[in-house]
């Protein structure tokens, strides 16, 4: 595994002209960053909300009522009662909000000096093969990329995230979390979503990094060259657990 991971490349064209944000990527981004500022500030009640939100991780939104009031569920049903979303388009924006404060939460513990969601960061598959040696396939890595990529429920691809996620928190690579909120939205949609997913996951995990020069910390900017798996075969079990290291931090048990 590369050690040179807690630097990223500066913004690449591409990451510039992505598109703006959905609703659901804006209001995850706006929560996360509101968030990200209390806990690299070490404010109590920051560190106690990220670690409730780590309980989350892996879970339906709908089974951690404790939750509430601590997510982006807030502008997402808002706009389901102005009329901008429908019943079932609330319901996709809520998981994937969801699945997306929580990863994050737990992708930012223990960082005290460095943002772990960078607008325009890193694209998912452009972290990933971040933590590749370069010019190599870190073969166990792929794997796990490949499980993600193919799991099929979104508490499925969110308990295979997470194992991806330890791994980028352990080499400080950070992620676009706006972005990943709004293909989580757009994974849920049938048909197709999953498809398009995947090949925006495999063409930024397949266009080679760039020599880092910007870190991730607390700075102004959005760092990164975020450009977009495709689909391959599963190659292990379903229950989407792969006996990963992730124990967690004294702020975990808050």
């Amino acid at each position: 595994m590369t050690t040179a991971s807690a630097t990223i490349p500066a913004p690449s064209p591409s990451a510039r002209r992505r598109a703006a944000l959905g609703l659901t990527g804006k209001a995850v981004d706006q929560r996360i960053t509101e968030l990200q500022r209390g806990y690299l500030a070490d404010r109590p009640d920051a560190v106690a909300t990220l670690a409730r939100l780590r309980r989350g991780v892996g879970r339906p939104a709908a089974a951690v009522p404790e939750l509430w009031g601590m997510t982006a569920a807030e502008s997402v049903h808002q706009a389901h009662a102005n009329g901008e979303l429908s019943g079932e388009q609330a319901e996709r924006a809520e998981e994937a909000a969801h699945i997306a404060l929580s990863l994050w939460s737990l992708h930012q513990q223990s960082h005290h000096n460095q943002r772990m969601h960078v607008r325009y960061g890193p694209e998912l598959g452009a972290a990933v093969r971040r933590l590749m040696p370069p010019g190599e396939l870190d073969e166990p890595i792929r794997k796990r990329f490949v499980r993600a990529a193919t799991a099929t429920t979104p508490t499925m691809l969110a308990q295979r995230l997470r194992e991806i996620v330890v791994l980028l928190r352990r080499e400080a690579i950070p992620l676009d979390y706006g972005l990943l909120a709004d293909q989580l939205y757009q994974w849920q949609q049938r048909p197709g979503g999953p498809e398009q997913v995947r090949r925006s996951w495999g063409r930024s995990f397949h266009i080679r990094p760039k020599p880092a020069n910007t870190r991730s910390g607390p700075g102004p900017s959005g760092d990164t060259n975020p450009d977009d798996l495709a689909s391959g075969a599963d190659t292990t079990g379903a229950d989407g657990t792969d006996g990963l290291d992730t124990t967690t931090s004294k702020d975990d048990t808050l």
